[in-house]
Formats: C-alpha cells, sequence, structure tokens
C-alpha cells in the first residue's frame, strides 16, 4: 500500500481524496436520515444511499487512472434505485391513512431527493435547473396544503443547493490540481527544448563555419587536382586538414563547455529544480569540503542525483551530504527499487577512473545514493 500511494500523482492523491470525502459524507448523511426515519423506511433510505455512493463512485471525474474501467451500468442502475425509492414514497405518502406514516413517507421522499442531488444532479449540464425541478415535484408529490408542500419544496432546494454547491467545490479543485500538474510537465517540456535549442545553436555557430570552409577547400583542391595544378592542391589539402584539426578542438571545447559543470551551481540547481516539484532540499556540509579532483564528477552526481529524484519518486524532502570522503543524496517515497537506470551506471563508470565508488540502498520510504572516495 505504501509503494502504491507513493507511485500515485498529486492529482490523483487528491482525486481519492476527494472521491473518499463524498463518499463518507455521504455515509454519514445516509445514517442520520436513517435514524430520523425509523422502520421500514430506514432500509429504503439505506438502500437509496448505497446507489448513491455507487453513483460517485462510477463518476470518471474520480478515477485514478486515465483509462477507467467501463461501469456504465452503475449510474443507470443507481438512478433507477433512487427512483423507485422516490415513487415508492410518494405513492406511499398519497395513499397512507395515517399521518405518522404520511409524515415519514415525505421525509424519506425529500431525503431520496436530497442524495439524488448530491450523487447524479451535480454532475449533470443544467443541474440549477434540475435541482428546482426536482424540488418542485417532490413539494408537490407530497401535496396535502399549500403550506405542506411549500414546506417541503423549500426544504429540498435548500439542502439539494447546499449539497450540489459542495460537490461542484470539489470539482473546480480537481480541476485546479489537473491544471497545476500540466503546467508543470509542460514547463519540464520546455525547458528541454530550450536546452536542445541552445546545443544547437552553439553546435552551428561554432562548428559550422569551420565544416562549411573544408566543404569549399576540399571542393577547389579536387578542381586544381584534376586541372594539374598539384602543389596548390597539396596546399588546400594542407589547409583542410588544419580547419578540420581546429573544428575538432572547437567542437570539443564546445562539448566540454555543456557538460562541464560547477559543483556549486549545480548545488543551487538542484534546490531550485526540486523546489518546482514541491521537494525541499537540505544541504549539509559545504562544497568546498570536496577534494578538487573530485569537484567535476561530485557535480554530475548532484545533477543526476536530482534528475533520478525527479524522474523516479514522489520526494517531498531530501538530503544532500557533501563532506571529504565522500557525499550522500538521499530522497523519500521512491517508486519502487532503482532499477536499470543508465544515468546511475553512467555515474559508475566516471567514478571508476578517480577511485571512487557508488553505492544505491532502496526501501519502501527512502532510497540513498552514496560516492565514496580516497581522501587526500
Amino acid at each position: 500500500m505504501t509503494s502504491w500511494w507513493h507511485g500515485l500523482s498529486g492529482s490523483a492523491k487528491f482525486r481519492l481524496y476527494s472521491r473518499a470525502t463524498l463518499d463518507m459524507a455521504l455515509v454519514v448523511v445516509v445514517a442520520a436520515m436513517a435514524i430520523t426515519t425509523g422502520g421500514w423506511w430506514s432500509i429504503a433510505l439505506v438502500v437509496a444511499g448505497i446507489a448513491a455512493v455507487g453513483a460517485v463512485e462510477a463518476r470518471p471525474e474520480f478515477a485514478l487512472s486515465s483509462r477507467p474501467e467501463p461501469r456504465e451500468w452503475v449510474l443507470p442502475a443507481a438512478t433507477v434505485t433512487l427512483t423507485g425509492v422516490w415513487l415508492a414514497a410518494v405513492v406511499v405518502g398519497r395513499l397512507a391513512g395515517s399521518e405518522s406514516t404520511v409524515a415519514q413517507a415525505r421525509l424519506t421522499g425529500t431525503y431520496v431527493a436530497v442524495l439524488a442531488m448530491f450523487s447524479i444532479v451535480a454532475f449533470l449540464p443544467h443541474r440549477w435547473w434540475t435541482v428546482l425541478g426536482l424540488s418542485l415535484a417532490t413539494g408537490l408529490a407530497f401535496w396535502k396544503s399549500p403550506a405542506s408542500g411549500l414546506i417541503t419544496a423549500t426544504v429540498t432546494f435548500v439542502f439539494g443547493g447546499f449539497v450540489v454547491g459542495t460537490t461542484l467545490l470539489t470539482l473546480w479543485g480537481l480541476r485546479v490540481v489537473e491544471e497545476l500538474d500540466r503546467a508543470k510537465a509542460i514547463e519540464a517540456d520546455l525547458q528541454v527544448a530550450e536546452e536542445r535549442l541552445r546545443f544547437a545553436r552553439d553546435l552551428h555557430d561554432i562548428v559550422g563555419r569551420g565544416f562549411s570552409a573544408i566543404a569549399v577547400k576540399s571542393e577547389l583542391a579536387a578542381a586544381l587536382s584534376r586541372s594539374g595544378d598539384t602543389d596548390r592542391a597539396v596546399t588546400e589539402m594542407d589547409e583542410v586538414k588544419t580547419l578540420a584539426v581546429e573544428s575538432m578542438s572547437r567542437m570539443r571545447e564546445l562539448v566540454r563547455g555543456y557538460r562541464g559543470i560547477d559543483l556549486r551551481g549545480e548545488v543551487a540547481g538542484a534546490r531550485s529544480l526540486l523546489s518546482a516539484v514541491d521537494c525541499r532540499l537540505v544541504v549539509e556540509g559545504d562544497p568546498a569540503h570536496i577534494p578538487a579532483r573530485y569537484h567535476e564528477v561530485a557535480a554530475w552526481v548532484v545533477r543526476e542525483g536530482t534528475t533520478n529524484i525527479v524522474e523516479h519518486s514522489s520526494a517531498t524532502s531530501a538530503v544532500l551530504a557533501l563532506g571529504g570522503a565522500g557525499m550522500s543524496l538521499r530522497n523519500d517515497r521512491p517508486h519502487g527499487p532503482p532499477g536499470e537506470r543508465s544515468g546511475l551506471r553512467g555515474l559508475a563508470e566516471r567514478l571508476a577512473p578517480l577511485g571512487a565508488t557508488l553505492a544505491t540502498t532502496a526501501s519502501d520510504d527512502e532510497f540513498v545514493l552514496e560516492i565514496h572516495w580516497e581522501k587526500k
């Protein structure tokens, strides 16, 4: 259950909470209704309450996945059940001779109308007109006098309007949370696209001109060779070689500039990135404690570890510890065991030439990435 809960997204957790809240509210309301009516009507209200809970559970708005299992029959069955109990109360209320029986039937009919508004009417397109119509229908169905009919319709409308408003506020909250999740996903995609465009622009600006010159001089050397001017052709090819070497050097510099990272900058970037996904990063120690020869690889550990936290957990807190003999990065709420992660394998390959080692520890509640090196 812990792993399942941690694996849910923030919007799915809020959706589950909202659904559970509505279900519990229905259970409490039905229990109160059954106690106030008594007799056989209590059983009828329990049946109506089960139908109302089933109608809420069948709503796609509260599904935990984007592809909920189809349960088209639940909503019609709930509607028929609630309608049947309401009609039974109307018939008994119209035919019964005992005033107490009529009062119980009227109370039951009003309760069932409110349950229908809570679980079915609130999700309809023209919900407020339906609330008004159902309230008037309930008042007319149990009409004994103008005063009693008006009171019944008014009470039904007030309580029905309250529960419909509560359900609408819940749905509004769900939409807000889902919009926030979508905005975070779009922001992450835009950041990746922006970084790709930056690298492509730098590659074009720095290396493109050298490659263009190589192409032109190669074509010129070929033309000179065909015309018999071999000396100039050799000179041009020597220049092509020089340009190729220079272009390769510039490309290496570009890659190093792209991949070369600073430890302090990565720590600041990690805090900012984790904060964007509602995860608080606590830094223990100082980057200055890391030996100079391990600064670059330590920065890579911070970057890759932060990426793993974002991609493979629902962490709310993380701790980065920096020391002279090693470092560690731990986070809560991982999504299962670490598995085969190419990023961590790449880190291990970077660490091996420096004599450093990588170790991971995973549990249902925590994931720990530890790096150890020889202190000098």
